[in-house]
């Protein structure tokens, strides 16, 4: 019964059977649509079962495309098997050489390494010397690998990890390369040194069609919501929207959100209102993400192109620097990234009699940032 002294459901009513399935760290037990990823992946990582090197690999897709449930789901798999060590490292977090190796001595040593004090090449060898001692075979999942190309720490990262072997022979470690740059062509971005022994299988995952979107979506619901607490007219309408957005998690963050708001008025059922009234913000997902993963520094370049939208990027960096006193090096380096990221449009224009200048544009309604900032 709904409780109309506060216009809500009671405590223990709910639209849900479990919330958990709409959470972002949930692993779906049927994985649809991605039967031929996963047997790419399975085959480059089943030497590690045998005790063997595996092969490195690549997996590669825009965004809200199954790409990091893949990794999630094998590793979960692998981390069953005596022998091998799986550790997936989010390189939104740990965007640096020595940021994935902490958190792989993390996974070895149940603790963290302490974030100053310990060079590299002690932390590095502690680590290496563990899997050689009890004879693991280490397998690293770099997942959102791009943003470590955007820091330049990608080639020195995988060079440590591919050759390991070298200066700590007996150590086994494969690589698992995962990026939603679409634009970036991981192999050619990095080192010769790295190139020469990189030679992975690719995964490549595309964006989910219109019955694919309705059906993943459909299982969510059966799993996740009490029985005819959502009609299919709205799960139509949320599929719909989904397949627009090309990002499965859209649809995902819809209909969690959408559960809540049915809840919010006291609804046992949710309806095509609750979807109009939560679309904007689920749309907005990755835009909500990107910005909260971005840095200080990083989210004042942010703010100062949102103040300065569409000025030349000499006139924007003349405003960042009364703000930070960064030079004009790492400025271009923070515009480049955060143009990759998609959050700026950084177009260069041909000036007449000036050369070519560039233009910092937002690339979202400014609003919408200024709400996430």
């Amino acid at each position: 019964m709904a409780d109309d002294s506060d216009g809500m459901l009671s405590w223990d009513e709910s639209v849900f059977r479990d919330e958990h399935v709409f959470e972002i760290d949930y692993v779906p037990e049927a994985f649809r649509h991605r039967e031929s990823q996963l047997q790419t992946l399975q085959y480059a990582l089943r030497p590690a079962v045998r005790g063997n090197r595996p092969l490195n690999a690549i997996v590669r897709g825009p965004p809200g495309t199954g790409k990091t449930t893949a990794i999630q789901k094998l590793f979960g798999e692998l981390g069953g098997q005596p022998g091998v060590r799986p550790v997936r490292v989010n390189c939104q977090v740990d965007g640096t050489r020595y940021g994935v190796f902490s958190r792989v001595f993390q996974s070895i040593f149940d603790y963290e390494p302490p974030s100053s004090g310990v060079s590299f090449k002690k932390l590095f060898g502690q680590v290496a010397d563990r899997l050689v001692d009890e004879e693991e075979v280490l397998v690293v999942a770099l997942d959102d690998v791009n943003y470590l190309f955007y820091e330049n720490e990608a080639s020195d990262t995988l060079y440590s990890l591919l050759r390991a072997h070298e200066t700590h022979p007996g150590a086994k470690v494969g690589v698992v390369l995962v990026s939603s740059d679409t634009d970036l062509d991981v192999v050619e971005a990095l080192d010769g040194r790295v190139q020469s022994v990189f030679r992975p299988e690719e995964a490549y995952f595309p964006i989910y069609d219109r019955e694919e979107v309705a059906d993943i979506l459909g299982e969510r619901v059966r799993v996740g919501f009490r029985d005819g607490a959502l009609p299919m007219s709205v799960l139509d309408r949320v599929a719909e929207q989904t397949a627009e957005a090309g990002d499965l998690r859209v649809g995902i963050d819809m209909l969690r959100r959408a559960g809540l708001h049915a809840e919010s008025r006291a609804s046992e059922t949710v309806s095509i209102e609750d979807i109009e009234a939560v679309s904007e913000r689920a749309r907005n997902h990755r835009l909500t993400r990107d910005i909260e993963a971005l840095s200080d520094v990083e989210r004042a370049l942010l703010e100062t192109v949102a103040a300065h939208d569409g000025d030349r990027a000499g006139d924007v960096y003349d405003a960042f620097a009364e703000r930070t006193d960064l030079g004009y090096t790492r400025y271009t380096e923070l515009v480049n990234k955060l143009d990759r990221l998609d959050l700026i449009d950084a177009r260069y224009e041909s000036l007449e009699g000036r050369g070519r200048s560039r233009t910092l544009t937002l690339a979202h309604d400014a609003d919408a940032v200024e709400r996430r900032l």
